[in-house]
């Protein structure tokens, strides 16, 4: 899985305002962490398989989780389900408290949900519209004298330089693996090899970062400075007011179905 790099192509959800994706993500967690109900997580994961369809996102875009992830996800359900609690099925005289399961159910869902939104931004968004749409979304905090124009330059430099820092250590470590080492005997001797190891890659990497901020910084002095990069004729459209107002929508009857349903 690609961190931060937007899948190729274009569809609806590519099109809409960088601000209305993060508007939605935002909202869309604060919900969930308010009123993580079944018929609310439900419909939010609904919404995401939806969005997913429209901007065409390819299988191979999706990761594949490792097998200590299942594993963890093996004893996180088998430990949720000693917990028992309502409801309580009969099976041949044997009653079975299903409450634990339902629980950790709920919350991987809600989990997924959580990691689909962030995955989506990122597959349907370009790092360079994160700057001016942040800084449009910032723009009533100048009222109190905060300079949203900068946190927003400097969230959206983190944001672009992530992805080559990723890749920078990935080479950095195959370099390292490359490297010809002699086999300690002693286990003392294994650590101190491990702690010089640790220690040459993090300078490297420093070094790496310093160069990657260095460069960075003469393209945008170059370009006129950090206030081009959050200035952009951008705006909601149509389509972003739609997106929101079928977010709200959906928001809101799940928490209405939830608030009406007894079992949660």
């Amino acid at each position: 899985m690609v961190l931060l790099v937007p899948v190729p192509g274009t569809s609806k959800i590519h099109e809409l305002w960088a601000g209305t994706k993060l508007l939605v993500v935002l909202g869309v967690s604060v919900l969930l962490t308010f009123f993580p109900g079944w018929v609310t997580v439900g419909l939010m994961l609904a919404l995401l398989v939806a969005a997913a369809r429209l901007a065409h996102i390819p299988r191979g875009a999706l990761p594949s989780p490792r097998r200590w992830i299942w594993i963890v996800l093996a004893v996180g359900g088998i430990t949720a389900a000693l917990g028992a609690g309502s409801p309580v099925v009969s099976i041949a005289g044997l009653h079975i408290g299903l409450g634990g399961t339902l629980h950790f159910l709920r919350v991987t869902a809600l989990s997924i949900v959580l990691i689909g939104l962030g995955a989506m931004l990122s597959w349907t968004t370009n790092v360079a519209e994160m700057g001016p749409a942040l800084a449009t979304l910032g723009r009533p905090l100048r009222w109190l004298r905060i300079p949203s124009d900068e946190w927003a330059v400097a969230l959206a430099l983190a944001l672009r330089a992530f992805p080559m820092l990723i890749e920078e250590f990935q080479v950095l470590y195959a370099a390292r693996r490359l490297r010809p080492n002699q086999t300690p005997r002693s286990r003392r001797a294994r650590r101190r090899q491990q702690a010089r190891d640790m220690i040459d890659l993090l300078t490297a990497a420093i070094v790496v970062t310093l160069r990657r901020a260095d460069e960075m910084g003469d393209a945008i002095t170059a370009r006129g400075g950090i206030g081009q990069l959050s200035a952009a004729p951008a705006r909601p459209k149509l389509a972003d007011w739609v997106t929101l107002t079928i977010t709200v929508a959906a928001g809101a009857i799940g928490v209405a179905l939830d608030s009406m349903i007894p079992f949660q």
